[in-house]
């Protein structure tokens, strides 16, 4: 509907006075001024020397003409806005397209097939998933899954951080206690990482030795790389368990090892374009309004830095992204701002456009959490602690019909627990720092996931009372009342909400999206009869199946499941 308006105002605009725009339309802050509203006259205004009002009357009159199906009235406000609102007819339209369309709803093709690459999670090896990595995590699998579903190609890459300098001070760990490889657990590598760098600060030499150990890795000392090779494997292990309990996937897991023999030729290509200089033993790459970049470090070994520019050069040539989009934290800014200006000086992304989604901290009311100082807080146990408050939640409440499956109480607790820590996240612009708060995770009246979820278990359970197991609803020729109207004006701009978190790298919008249809649906609940109902009782059947499966298609999203019954 936003593209017949747009079209329409443009071609007002053509007519009456020869100039093309591209008008802004928009919803309205408040639904009493219409369902969409564009201030095109005002921009135009000083342009044409004439008074917005009068340049708004006479772009109303000639849209108007046009006679589009689905306005029902345009009409100007001060100080020169138009208002449009759509007819009654158009959005019962929409309700029968969201049932019809079912898990499709909201699907575009606004990608039109283009590449992108998607690098999110990204964990460091020898340290235990810490609630740290979830913002990466989840706000990297929703813009996954949003881009896929608005007609992207995606390719998801776990660029797990298994190479560097720490290696090397896991490896003199390893080798200075006389650990036996087989005997090393997660909980006993984070262990002798947080133990280094509390010698470290005291004895210097500790990072010299630490370098030591990594250069030999990069030259392929067989006993670093079996260390190493243990390490990873150990790390791995912990890692898949944590991706398996959050319901995350990956196409591919390339960790910076995996560039070891791909960083030669990214060094060699900033060589050739004569990127880099000689500065106190090391190879530096400067910027004119950046902070220099070490290219090869004085003992001849490389950087975060050097293979992060082996990354993209892979990622270019493998797949030929049109976008590639790191979801790392905002602490790391400075550092792609440097990697990007060297691969657009090398040539690399013409036509290629590289984006960093900044997220910011999870702090406790502690602070900050930090591996090296053993102030983590384990992701495990939050989840393991959200799911048993799930439980208390489902029992509190009367959930789970007492016929219910074994372990289907269990399964419910997951998916609210798993989901609440999701959702408080991904309900979060992702550039702001979160305070971590356990009661606004399970609110049952505010915006969370156990919200949204048991509003789409209670419209599921009304249209299993009602005998309804397909969403479709076919006799829909009613009078619209008020009880109907809130959710019939919300309920179609899902798919513009999709495309929006897509292409601004939003997730947050999706989560604002389901909490007011959320609000809105129990509210037609509360003041509407809907099976008993004595007129209307097709349509609002058909708004209830309409406003769960937008629920499910929005939960699916943001990888949050949407359970039948609670």
């Amino acid at each position: 509907m936003r593209e017949k308006i747009t079209s329409a105002v443009k071609q007002a605009v053509k007519e009456l006075y020869q100039i093309d725009v591209d008008p802004v339309i928009e919803h309205p802050a408040i639904e009493a001024h219409g369902d969409y509203s564009t201030n095109v006259a005002m921009a135009l205004a000083e342009r044409l020397g004439k008074k917005p009002l009068e340049i708004a009357e006479k772009l109303s009159e000639a849209i108007s003409n046009y006679q589009l199906g689905i306005i029902k009235l345009a009409e100007v406000a001060n100080p020169g806005f138009i208002n449009f609102w759509i007819n009654e007819g158009t959005l019962v339209e929409k309700v029968q397209e969201v049932n019809e369309a079912k898990e499709d709803y909201g699907r575009s093709e606004i990608g039109n097939g283009e590449t992108v690459v998607i690098d999110y999670s990204a964990p460091n090896i020898a340290k235990r998933f810490g609630i740290g990595h979830l913002r990466s995590t989840v706000i990297g699998r929703a813009l996954y899954n949003l881009h896929k579903f608005s007609g992207y190609k995606v390719v998801g890459d776990n660029h797990l951080g298994d190479w560097g300098t720490q290696f090397g001070a896991i490896l003199r760990q390893v080798k200075a206690r006389k650990l036996a490889i087989n005997k090393l657990t997660i909980d006993k590598l984070e262990e002798l990482y947080v133990e280094f760098h509390r010698k470290a600060e005291k004895d210097p030499k500790l990072m010299v030795e630490a370098r030591e150990w990594f250069l030999k890795l990069e030259q392929g000392d067989k006993e670093a790389r079996e260390l190493w090779k243990a390490v990873v494997g150990v790390s791995m292990k912990e890692f898949d368990r944590i991706y398996s309990l959050l319901g995350v996937e990956f196409d591919h897991a390339h960790g910076e090892s995996f560039y070891e023999d791909k960083m030669p030729a990214a060094i060699e290509a900033v060589r050739v374009r004569g990127l880099s200089k000689r500065s106190d033993g090391a190879e530096i790459v400067e910027f004119a309004k950046l902070p220099p970049a070490i290219l090869v470090k004085s003992d001849g070994g490389t950087t975060y830095f050097t293979r992060d520019l082996a990354t993209i050069k892979y990622r270019l040539e493998t797949w030929q992204p049109q976008t590639i989009i790191y979801e790392v934290g905002a602490d790391q800014r400075l550092h792609f701002q440097q990697v990007f200006e060297t691969a657009k000086r090398l040539g690399w992304t013409d036509g290629t456009e590289l984006v960093h989604v900044a997220h910011g901290l999870i702090r406790f009311a502690e602070g900050k959490m930090s591996t090296r100082r053993g102030q983590t807080v384990n992701l495990e146990e939050v989840l393991d602690e959200a799911v048993k408050r799930a439980e208390k939640l489902i029992t509190a409440s009367g959930g789970t019909p007492p016929k219910a499956v074994a372990g289907q109480k269990g399964a419910v607790a997951k998916a609210l627990g798993i989901g609440a820590v999701k959702y408080f996240d991904l309900s979060h612009q992702p550039q702001t720092d979160i305070i971590f708060d356990w009661e606004k995770l399970f609110l049952l009246e505010g915006n969370s996931a156990p919200y949204l979820q048991y509003t789409y278990a209670r419209a599921t359970s009304v249209l299993r009372k009602a005998g309804k197991t397909e969403s479709k609803i076919l006799n829909l020729k009613s009078e619209i009342l008020d009880a109907e109207t809130p959710l019939l004006r919300y309920l179609y701009r899902f798919p513009e909400v999709v495309e929006s978190a897509t292409k601004t790298y939003s997730p947050n919008l999706v989560c604002n999206y389901l909490f007011e249809l959320a609000q809105r649906f129990n509210s037609f609940y509360a003041a509407a009869p809907i099976i008993k109902a004595e007129e209307n009782k097709e349509l609002r059947l058909a708004l209830t199946a309409a406003t769960a499966q937008v629920l499910k298609n929005g939960l699916t999203l943001l990888g949050i499941e949407a359970p039948e019954r609670l």
